[in-house]
């Protein structure tokens, strides 16, 4: 059966995070796009915490809004838990906004994040990433902090050999994800991780976006030998 981002979100909270306890909740990404869809805010319903929402525009479940797309506007060592659900596969810049994700996080606290690992383009305005286990390792060993999980949701593999077979994947299950789950140790190398922060955010947020980058030339389909041309293509 296919779990869905949001489940896997659930099981991210309830294995790491106590009811007995208070935490600061921050929501990178929250803004809500459809209304009347459930966010993430209605996940930490029967814990003790304080929720904020963080995003580059303003809108419906966002509390901050961010003035540069690589600058979160909170305190470093602020939050408690900080989530990312399907945010990660529109930034251009990833190196950049996951060391804002570990500066504001105290040390102890643990980073959530569910990205696709497959599915078809959807930009809001881009769409840049799919990600496998081992992009969960490169975040952990940019942003200097443990990998306490890493999943993926993969196809089934083809009987008799190592490889995914796609076209065995239910429909129902035609989006995968990648799960990772992240903590920032008590000896998080803070000031060396900053010196390059602050190099990669200056950059990024200089860059800000890819408009003046051209998308390029769509590939050309090519029919397989022998197949019939479609019919409005000249002989």
């Amino acid at each position: 059966m296919h779990t869905t981002s949001l489940e896997h979100m659930t099981r991210c909270i309830e294995r790491f995070m106590s009811k007995d306890r208070d935490y600061v909740v921050v929501d990178f990404g929250s803004r809500q796009g459809q209304p009347h869809k459930p966010t993430h805010k209605t996940l930490f319903e029967g814990y003790r915490h304080r929720y904020v929402g963080v995003d580059i525009a303003a809108g419906d479940n966002v509390d901050v809004v961010m003035a540069k797309p690589y600058s979160i506007p909170l305190k470093s060592r602020s939050a408690d838990i900080v989530i990312t659900g399907q945010v990660f596969e529109h930034v251009p810049f990833i190196w950049a906004s996951f060391l804002e994700l570990v500066r504001i996080l105290k040390p102890g606290g643990y980073i959530f994040m569910t990205v696709p690992s497959r599915g078809h383009r959807h930009a809001v305005p881009y769409d840049c990433w799919r990600y496998y286990p081992d992009a969960m390792r490169a975040l952990a060993a940019f942003g200097q902090v443990e990998l306490c999980v890493a999943t993926t949701d993969f196809p089934p593999v083809a009987p008799g050999g190592k490889r995914s077979d796609y076209r065995r994947i239910p429909a129902r299950e035609y989006w995968g994800d990648t799960v990772g789950v992240f903590r920032k140790t008590a000896d998080h190398p803070r000031l060396r991780v900053a010196l390059v922060r602050e190099v990669v955010k200056w950059w990024a947020n200089r860059t800000a976006e890819l408009k003046p980058i051209p998308r390029g030339p769509r590939p050309v389909a090519t029919a397989a030998p022998g197949a019939p041309k479609p019919a409005d293509e000249p002989g």
